[in-house]
């Protein structure tokens, strides 16, 4: 599928852009390149293709899920300005 120039100015109109008539012809070359790119990757044969979901067919090393720090909740607690059964008080900000 190649793009004509008003094709381009069109599609700059709708995406709120601004190209001047120099560019018009430069991007309708790239985008008429890419699509044909994309014509051609859709008559690739993918019948009995299983679909991936991870392109290298491996598993993510997980780290274990324990505790690392301690809980230091009271140390934070005894610099805030105003708590009151642990939790912080701010000033109410909307009326």
């Amino acid at each position: 599928m190649a793009l004509e120039n008003a094709d381009i100015e069109n599609i700059a109109v709708l995406a709120r852009l601004q190209v001047s008539a120099t560019e018009t012809s430069d991007y309708a070359d790239s985008i008429s390149s890419i699509l044909a790119l994309v014509d051609q990757m859709q008559q690739v044969d993918t019948i009995g293709v299983e679909p991936l979901s991870n392109p290298h067919d491996a598993t993510q090393r997980l780290r274990a899920d324990v505790v690392t720090c301690d809980n230091q909740r009271d140390a934070f607690m005894a610099i805030a300005p105003a708590t009151e059964e642990g939790l912080y008080l701010v000033p109410k900000v909307i009326d």
